[in-house]
């Protein structure tokens, strides 16, 4: 168990303290732990306890993200619940165009029986990490904020806030795109507002999918539907991942569920038969944020605490899981070579891994939105043609396959399913 004392009387009892218990938080935890099982780990999460079961969301999990999981020991147990992407399709339309042309498909395999993605339940993914970080011995203290934290050549000290102190020698932010622990390290951002706001659901539908993903680029923005496993009772379903401007989300997940059920099946038409949501929608803001810094000395920022941004290319959780893999491989060796893994110089190699790669996705999926999120005619004509010259190129298929699998060049160890 964690030593934790009040008025600041504990003693440095841990190497690393991750604040937040997300899959982001616990995936760090537990890569670095079964590396190096003599380092002491521990989480500290604001949540209240279980409150991660609650969550009804989905995630797509590329194929690397998939091998590191099976790495870290918990995919097998995550597989049986997981869907396939088979298939992966996009058109450009209007929602009240009778026919909407598919411009682009991609195959779902990056190697012989090995799809590009799955789509996970987030309390699966979750759950399948806490256990695998409770069998290596992590403590997770839930319901648990951090106040604050001051850092000195000997590791950093944690304020929590009932009033106890952890000493540790790295303090990983995994806390999510408002993330405290950023604005106390000082840690400024690049930040903006979409004026959209994403919905997400799940739906249940007459017709099996087959493991196809659709995404349907409408002028408020993409419309994406993705595949899940069929329920207990045998129905089919699918996850939405649904944007739409701010206003006219709020009013749709606010409003008449006659209404929202009318909208959403002039989106998501009747190919798969009738259809009917499962679940409560709920509408999240969307925005771009970049932190200007992944690390300062003693603490790095992993997940949506560096970076948050758009839906559109479905690449932000994976961009958490390469933070993971980095960040992992960078202390581990470290800690190997007997250096100080809080220190800045080594934090700078994780930063220098990672931060050009965020900022070329946050900025693909900037111009991504603002180039399909409208209903310029200049701009759809010259869309479209770019997706069908992209369609006629296999070669360049391929490429951006392997880009949204996570198997991209300078992968970490942990995405190719090595160990570290």
């Amino acid at each position: 168990m964690v030593d934790r004392k009040a008025n600041g009387a504990s003693e440095t009892s841990l190497d690393v303290l991750i604040a937040g218990a997300g899959y982001v938080g616990l995936t760090a935890a537990v890569s670095l732990k079964q590396a190096r099982p003599g380092l002491a780990i521990a989480i500290v999460d604001a949540a209240p306890a279980g409150v991660w079961q609650k969550d009804g969301r989905a995630s797509a999990i590329a194929a690397a993200a998939c091998r590191m999981l099976e790495q870290l020991g918990v995919w097998d147990e995550i597989a049986p619940e997981a869907q396939a992407i088979t298939e992966m399709i996009i058109t450009d339309s209007r929602a009240a165009d009778p026919v909407r042309p598919v411009f682009l498909t991609f195959d779902g395999e990056v190697a012989p029986g090995e799809p590009f993605a799955h789509m996970v339940a987030n309390r699966d993914l979750n759950g399948a990490l806490r256990r695998r970080a409770e069998k290596l011995g992590i403590d997770i203290i839930a319901g648990m904020a951090v106040n604050g934290f001051d850092t000195s050549g000997a590791g950093v000290t944690v304020h929590l806030a009932d009033g106890s102190t952890l000493k540790a020698r790295l303090l990983v932010a995994a806390d999510g795109v408002n993330s405290k622990l950023r604005d106390m390290a000082g840690i400024k951002t690049i930040k903006w507002e979409y004026g959209q706001s994403g919905i997400v659901c799940t739906v249940a539908h007459e017709r099996p999918h087959n493991g196809r993903a659709e995404e349907h680029f409408l002028p408020a923005g993409p419309f994406a539907t993705l595949p899940l496993k069929p329920g207990k009772d045998g129905t089919n379903r699918s996850s939405l991942v649904w944007v739409e401007r701010a206003e006219d989300a709020r009013k749709l997940v606010d409003g008449d569920d006659f209404v929202f059920e009318h909208e959403l099946e002039q989106r998501f038409g009747l190919k798969l038969g009738e259809i009917r949501v499962v679940d409560k929608p709920r509408a999240w803001p969307l925005g771009l944020t970049l932190a200007r810094a992944f690390v300062a000395p003693c603490i790095a920022l992993a997940g949506d605490a560096a970076h948050g941004i758009h839906p559109i290319a479905g690449q932000g959780l994976n961009l958490g899981f390469k933070d993971v893999a980095a960040l992992a491989e960078v202390v581990v060796e470290a800690d190997r070579l007997g250096q100080d893994i809080g220190a800045l110089d080594v934090l700078e190699h994780y930063q220098q891994w990672r931060r050009f790669d965020t900022l070329q996705m946050g900025i693909t999926t900037d111009v991504l939105n603002r180039l399909f999120s409208n209903d310029i005619n200049p701009l759809r004509a010259v869309r479209d043609i770019g997706l069908g010259l992209v369609e006629r190129m296999p070669r360049l298929k391929e490429f951006f396959i392997r880009q949204a699998s996570g198997l991209s060049a300078d992968t970490p160890r942990l995405l190719k399913g090595e160990a570290i």
